[in-house]
C-alpha cells in the first residue's frame, strides 16, 4: 500500500465531506421548508429520498459544472426558478393553520427539494470537484457521506420551524438570498460584477426581499381567497 496516495486519499475525502457541511445549511433549509407540511409518516421519507437524490445530482452536476457555468442566462433562469421555490414554501407557511390549503403531497414535496438543489448546487460543486481532483470514486464516496448530516440538519430544522415559525420567514429569506446571488454570478453579468462587486451582494438582498414579499402578497391572497 502506497501511504503517500493512502493519506493524500483521505485527506481530499475529509475536505470533501467538510465542503459538504459547510454547503449543505441551505439544503437543509429547503428540505425542512418543502416536507414541514407532510404528514409525521412522509417527511422522513421526503427527507431521505430528497437528501439522497439531491447527493446522485450533485455528483452529476460535478461532471458537467464547469461546462455549465459557461452557459449565458443559465444561472439568472436557475435563479428566477429558485425565487418562485422561495415564494411557492413561504407562501404555503399557512398551512396547517386553521382549515388551509391541504399539504403538498410526497412527490411534490421531492421535486421542490431537487429543483432547489439543482439550483443552489451550480456553484458549490466546483468547490468539491477541486477537492476531488477528478477521483469520482472519492467525489460518490464524499458526498454519500453527507446524506446523514443533511438529513440530520433537516429534522433538526423542522422541529425549530415548529416550534418558532419565524424561522419560516428566515429560511425563505435565505432561498431568496441565495437566488440572488445566483443570478448576479451569471456569465453575462460578470464584466459589471467583477467592476461593481457591491452588485452581487445588493442582488442578493433584493432575492431575499423579492421573496419575503411576494411570498406574503401571495400567502395574503391566497387567505382572502373564498
Amino acid at each position: 500500500m502506497d501511504l503517500a496516495q493512502d493519506a493524500d486519499f483521505w485527506i481530499a475525502l475529509v475536505e470533501i465531506v467538510w465542503i459538504n457541511i459547510l454547503l449543505s445549511g441551505d439544503n437543509a433549509v429547503v428540505i425542512a421548508l418543502a416536507a414541514r407540511s407532510l404528514p409525521a409518516a412522509q417527511q422522513m421519507r421526503a427527507i431521505v429520498f430528497g437528501s439522497a437524490a439531491a447527493v446522485v445530482l450533485r455528483i452529476v452536476l460535478t461532471m458537467l459544472a464547469v461546462e455549465l457555468l459557461t452557459l449565458p442566462f443559465l444561472q439568472i433562469i436557475g435563479g428566477a426558478l429558485l425565487l418562485w421555490i422561495g415564494v411557492q414554501l413561504l407562501g404555503d407557511e399557512q398551512e396547517g393553520e386553521g382549515e388551509g390549503p391541504e399539504p403538498s403531497g410526497l412527490g411534490a414535496a421531492i421535486r421542490t427539494i431537487l429543483l432547489a438543489d439543482l439550483v443552489m448546487s451550480l456553484d458549490n460543486v466546483i468547490a468539491v470537484a477541486a477537492a476531488a481532483q477528478g477521483d469520482m470514486v472519492l467525489l460518490a464516496l464524499g458526498l454519500a457521506i453527507g446524506i446523514p448530516l443533511v438529513i440530520f440538519g433537516s429534522r433538526l430544522m423542522i422541529r425549530l420551524m415548529e416550534r418558532l415559525p419565524i424561522i419560516i420567514t428566515v429560511g425563505a429569506a435565505l432561498i431568496g438570498w441565495v437566488a440572488g446571488q445566483t443570478i448576479a454570478n451569471d456569465v453575462v453579468l460578470q464584466d459589471l460584477t467583477s467592476r461593481q462587486p457591491w452588485l452581487r451582494h445588493a442582488a442578493a438582498a433584493a432575492g431575499a426581499a423579492a421573496v419575503l414579499l411576494l411570498g406574503h402578497l401571495f400567502k395574503a391572497r391566497t387567505r382572502d381567497a373564498p
